[in-house]
Order: C-alpha cells, then structure tokens, then sequence
C-alpha cells in the first residue's frame, strides 16, 4: 500500500506542563507536584500523529526565532516532517500553551499564539507545491482563520480531503469552513457549534446531525471515555464505544484521533472503520504524558483494534 500524503497547516507550539491534584479555582493558589516541557501545537500534534502512522507529512506554519523555535523544528525533522514550509518569524517568541494536568488526568490549558498568530494567507499559498499530489489535508484554528480558508481552498483545488478539527472552540465558524470532508469537533465545541448541551448519546446524535446539516460531509463528535458519535446522514448516525486505557493525560486525543482518522480515510479505509481506528489512537494517547511525545505509533494502534475483535 502506498504510504498517504497528509499536510497539515496549523499551530506549532511548546507546551509547559504542570501537575497538581487538582486545578485552582480563579483566584486560588494550589501547589503543584511536577513540571516538564513538550513540544505541542495542535497542528504540529497532528502531524506527528500522522507521521508515526506511516504518512508522508508536510507542516506548513510558523515559529519564532528564539530557543523553543529551534527546539519544536529539529523535533519536527526528527519525525521525518517536511518542514521546508515552515517559517521563522523574527522578533517573536513561538507559540506557547501552559497546560495544568490534574490528578484525575483532566486539564486546562491557556495557549499564548506568538508566531502562530502570523501565519497568513500568502504563506500557506506559497506552500501550494505541498498540496500537489497529496491525499490530505488536516486544519485547527490555532492559526488565524484567514491562512485556514486558504488552505482549505487549495486543498479543494488539489482534489484533497479536508478534515477540520474546530478547536479551540470559536462562537461562530465560517461557513466556507464548515464544506468540508469531516469536521470532528469533541462535545465542547460541538455544543458551541450547536448551542446546545450535550449531556447524553442521544444528545450527541442529535448535535452531530444538527452539524451534518451545517455543511461537512460526515461529522465525528468524540465524547471522550464515552466513544464517539459518526454522522453520515440525517439518518445515519451510530455510536461506537470508547477503548478501555488507563488515562494519565488527556491533553492530545483529540490531535491523535485527527490524524488517525486522516491517515485511515486517505488510506481507503471507510469512515466507521476510519473513526474506531482513530477512537484506538485518542485512547492511547491519553495514556503518556505530554502532547507529541504521546502520539501513538501504528504497531501500538493495530495491537488495539486486533485485541479488541
């Protein structure tokens, strides 16, 4: 099988992690038990989600030109990403996140765009040899959503599929975003997509399609430790359940399902088949601390799914 070819464009971050047992409440000083540093960036996430699943990947996006810069760019090299893409912006830090993992293994994070922040129009079209034969084309909105449209517009141009991850969460999407191949949003910014709660199945299943109609082809709600609802079709919508890990850190399943799901769906899989693949890669992440560092290679994924049938 041809190896897919996946870009994505999107955020390239470092990620200053801090445990606690608990996060603080506003106003509220906790003390904290340990401090790591990891590379992250939903964008820069995926692409090594999608590299250690045996894609081709190309990063299009932006660093600073400090230390952590040069750091989260040799990282990215070191997972055989095509980097040529990515530029270093003078006189600005690279983008940051400071993320409170708690013991319960649910977190909080505050992300700081620095050179994310200038990603633009014109640098993603300069990319455009990127997306020439390419199968995929993965996008966030840790990037301003300008740069993402333009890159969404050549990916239509260049025949690719479009997967939008709608994070972080924004109070109103662009329709342009939404004509997409898949949007997977987890159930935060699924309700904010919606306006509505999601506090059950039933709940999710009526999000999702409320979602489908909005423009994507199929809609993917992941519910965390409650699986995942797919929609096809105002009359195709089904559940599947979640994998059964002991989670340590949740901070990147939802980066891990996206890729996955891009590499299976450019791979031929069909979609169901495609979203437990990607539901096995969320959940194993949740199990290693960290963001890229957590990102599930495809032995450890097929390991999965074998032993779950």
């Amino acid at each position: 099988m041809r190896r897919p070819r996946i870009v994505v464009v999107g955020s390239i971050n470092m990620d200053l992690v801090y445990r606690t047992e608990r996060l603080p409440r506003p106003g509220e000083t906790v003390m904290g038990q340990e401090f790591q540093q990891f590379p992250g960036g939903k964008g820069a996430n995926q692409a090594v989600g999608a590299a250690r699943l045996n894609a081709d990947v190309m990063m299009v996006g932006r660093v600073g030109d400090d230390h952590f810069g040069l750091t989260l760019l040799e990282g990215l090299r070191q997972e055989n990403i095509d980097v040529s893409h990515v530029l270093q912006t003078s006189g600005i830090s690279s983008g940051l996140a400071v993320i409170g993992v708690e013991s319960s293994a649910q977190n909080s994070i505050t992300v700081i765009p620095g050179a994310n922040g200038d990603v633009s129009p014109d640098d993603v079209l300069a990319a455009e040899d990127a997306f020439v034969g390419t199968d995929m084309l993965l996008v966030q909105f840790e990037i301003p959503l300008t740069a993402v449209l333009m890159a969404m517009s050549l990916g239509k141009k260049h025949g690719l599929k479009i997967i939008v991850d709608p994070a972080p969460a924004l109070a109103e999407v662009p329709g342009e975003i939404l004509q997409c191949d898949v949007l997977c949003p987890n159930e935060t910014e699924a309700e904010a997509l919606t306006g509505s709660k999601i506090v059950s199945r039933q709940d999710a299943i009526a999000a999702a399609q409320q979602i489908h109609v909005m423009g994507p082809a199929c809609s993917i709600i992941t519910l965390g430790e409650n699986g995942v609802v797919v929609c096809e079709g105002p009359a195709s919508c089904e559940h599947l359940p979640t994998f059964q890990v002991n989670a340590v850190d949740t901070t990147a399943a939802g980066d891990a399902f996206a890729a996955a799901l891009g590499v299976a769906i450019a791979e031929g899989q069909p979609i169901l088949k495609a979203a437990r693949f990607a539901s096995a890669a969320g959940a194993l992440a949740t199990t290693r601390a960290g963001a890229q560092s957590a990102m599930p290679r495809r032995d450890a994924v097929d390991s999965m799914l074998n032993g779950s049938t």
